[in-house]
């Protein structure tokens, strides 16, 4: 692909995610073009395309076959993530997953086996909060040593409420992922144990709370789904010199019928649209390479491979040690 050209993207996926992820490409990320759509709703898949410009496949396998689709971002159910990550493996097509890489630890180590097998880098795993702003200002914060040696991390991250889908497992497998994955990002330091636990017994058992272990330091993770108010994501990192707080974007103050405050952002794709916009253009700038960037085939697998873990400690009831990478 010659660098005038645009790279032409295919996206499998037109929830909330894919349909957000085809508006930033179309209308924030130069460089980039959404030539093709697929979704198993044909109807939303005919709407989304029709604002874009672009066709609609007919199936998510057609779509990556496509040889006039460069590149691939898979935002489809998480059943289908490790297939089709493994099918733009297959085709040499550099391609943006969504968390998590797979549903398995056998799903996510094929995926990380078949990239090697490949000889170059190709995926990228969708842990958009290592393009936020605030993130990497706290990652720069705790790395360079302002706060001398990090021993503890607090993490909050809650939901107004829950997807229709949402399962006990995928609390800690769809939404503590993100936590998983950029603990490590955050102090340079491997998983090596984590308990989760959960105040309810019977049914969606959320919130849960997990104590996440990366040798010298610990960190608390509180995941709640229907907390109503709004989403809410916090981190903090206490040091042994002092402590260091993720800085929320700016909000807009509103006074109205006898109350004042911030307003909380509505959902995900609010709070983090300039992290999932920074994450596209970093993606598109190394497709167009031939490559990848973010978090890598690796992360991903290794995420999965703390999930599964603390997955086994809700279920049992205690501590799970997570076996090194």
């Amino acid at each position: 692909m010659s660098q005038a050209e645009p790279l032409r993207v295919g996206v499998v996926g037109l929830g909330a995610m894919g349909a957000e992820h085809v508006l930033a490409l179309s209308e924030h990320v130069p460089g980039a073009q959404v030539v093709a759509v697929h979704d198993v709703d044909a109807h939303r898949a005919g709407e989304v395309a029709a604002s874009v410009g672009a066709r609609v496949a007919g199936s998510a396998e057609g779509l990556v076959a496509d040889a006039d689709v460069d590149a691939v971002v898979v935002a489809s159910p998480d059943r289908t993530h490790a297939p089709l990550t493994l099918a733009c493996l297959a085709t040499g097509k550099p391609v943006l997953c969504e968390k998590p890489l797979g549903v398995s630890v056998a799903e996510t180590a094929q995926v990380v086996a078949a990239e090697e097998a490949a000889g170059r880098r190709l995926v990228t795993v969708g842990f958009m909060r290592r393009f936020d702003p605030g993130y990497l200002e706290l990652r720069e914060a705790v790395l360079g040593g302002r706060v001398g040696e990090p021993v503890l991390v607090h993490c909050v991250h809650r939901n107004a409420s829950p997807h229709p889908d949402a399962t006990t497992e995928g609390v800690v497998g769809n939404s503590m992922v993100h936590e998983l994955d950029i603990l490590p990002w955050l102090t340079g330091l491997p998983v090596t144990g984590i308990e989760v636990r959960s105040p309810r017994s019977e049914g969606l058992r959320e919130p849960q709370l997990a104590v996440v272990e990366l040798g010298r330091v610990l960190a608390t993770v509180e995941v709640s789904l229907s907390v109503r108010y709004g989403y809410d994501v916090r981190c903090e990192v206490v040091g042994t010199e002092g402590a260091v707080s993720l800085r929320p974007p700016a909000r807009l103050d509103v006074a109205r019928d006898g109350r004042a405050g911030v307003v909380v952002a509505a959902d995900f794709r609010e709070r983090f649209a300039e992290a999932y916009r920074a994450e596209l253009a970093a993606w598109v700038a190394a497709a167009g390479r031939g490559g990848a960037t973010g978090a890598s085939a690796e992360d991903g697998h290794r995420a999965t491979v703390v999930a599964a873990a603390g997955i086994e400690s809700l279920s049992s009831g205690r501590r799970v040690a997570v076996p090194p990478g």
